[in-house]
């Protein structure tokens, strides 16, 4: 085994996001797999397009992960790194391949859309306490993991029961439950994502998922299950997002002041994946900020709404200026938005055409 970079004390950065990136294979025209002809090579892992979002708002970011000592291996970390991303504590394994997956170009959520997955025993699946670098994990101000991770090993669960124990001096941790069935073999319990949600101090969790894995029906049952994070984000969909948080300073939705709800963007979506990886680097972006809870959803709904309007997992985010005055709006004009292909560019083409005489 190899390392990639140095071995020096790690610096401390505002995100260091933790798990698996594989070489995704998108495809050149919709349809089945079967029929497909060709397909682009792009990036795809849910922790990495979190870190690769948050290096192009601004921030410091790290990825903490392991890919094989082969080709794909070299393409994700130039990939990733080419965001910003310091990617000095990624290991490489020898004896073990980079994970690819191929996949259809309609929406997850369609009975149509098809994902073929090549992973089993990939590099990444050897992620374990001894096999990562904690120190490198655990040095920034945020920790951010995905209930992905859980399910890829036995190794990579103890991987994972050990980042969101409670400890003295840990970082924020930020969990994205990220429920793929899928992925939860025969003997595996998805339950074990609720015992890590509740080691976390925010928690993503789209409500579809919550009642899909633990059975759990509507944003508050989601809470209820969920006591003891700061801040639990119930994501329902086109309707919007509620976020559950013990010192809300936001409009509140609920008598007992914990609930903020801000209603989805209208978007003329051309592809649905990587929005909720989008939406949570929003959320956390402003969440380094302070900014309040309602202005937190707000600016995660943006950073999902840039994804939307493009074909890829990644879409650079709107601009600092440019999402600060639309999350900013009242209430009627935010309702009144409607985001299509192109929008982020809005503020650098309005620049563009005030410098030209």
């Amino acid at each position: 085994m190899t390392v990639t970079g140095t071995r020096n004390a790690p610096d401390v950065v505002d995100v260091v996001a933790l798990g698996e990136s594989m070489v995704t294979f998108l495809p050149a025209r919709p349809g089945r797999l079967a029929d497909v002809p060709a397909f682009h090579r792009s990036i795809g892992g849910a922790e990495s397009n979190v870190a690769c979002a948050l290096a192009a708002a601004g921030h410091t970011t790290r990825w903490v992960s392991r890919v094989g000592a082969d080709g794909f291996g070299d393409h994700l970390v130039e990939a990733i790194g080419a965001y910003g991303v310091d990617v000095s504590y990624v290991r490489r394994d020898p004896s073990r391949p980079t994970g690819v997956y191929f996949r259809t170009a309609g929406d997850r959520a369609d009975d149509t859309h098809e994902v073929a997955y090549y992973r089993a025993g990939s590099a990444a699946s050897a992620m374990s306490p001894t096999e990562v670098d904690l120190e490198a994990a655990r040095a920034g101000r945020v920790l951010h993991l995905s209930g992905i991770t859980a399910a890829l090993s036995p190794d990579c669960l103890d991987l994972m029961r050990e980042l969101t124990a409670p400890r003295p001096g840990r970082p924020l941790v930020s969990f994205d439950v990220n429920h793929r069935p899928g992925l939860w073999g025969e003997g595996q319990d998805p339950d074990v994502l609720l015992e890590l949600a509740r080691g976390a101090d925010i928690v993503f969790v789209g409500e579809d998922e919550a009642r899909q894995a633990w059975g759990l029906h509507g944003a508050r049952a989601v809470r209820e299950a969920l006591p003891e994070p700061e801040i639990v984000v119930v994501k329902q969909g086109k309707g919007g997002a509620v976020a559950f948080a013990k010192d809300t300073d936001g409009p509140c939705e609920d008598a007992d002041g914990t609930a903020t709800f801000v209603r989805a963007l209208h978007v003329d979506v051309v592809a649905a994946v990587g929005a909720g990886d989008a939406f949570a680097a929003g959320f956390l972006s402003s969440t380094l900020r302070g900014l309040p809870v309602r202005d937190r959803l707000r600016h995660g709904h943006l950073a999902a709404a840039a994804t939307l309007t493009t074909p890829g997992d990644l879409a650079p985010p709107p601009s600092r200026t440019l999402a600060d005055r639309l999350a900013a709006l009242d209430d009627p004009a935010w309702g009144r938005l409607r985001l299509g292909p192109g929008w982020t560019d809005a503020d650098a083409e309005a620049a563009e055409e005030a410098r030209t005489p």
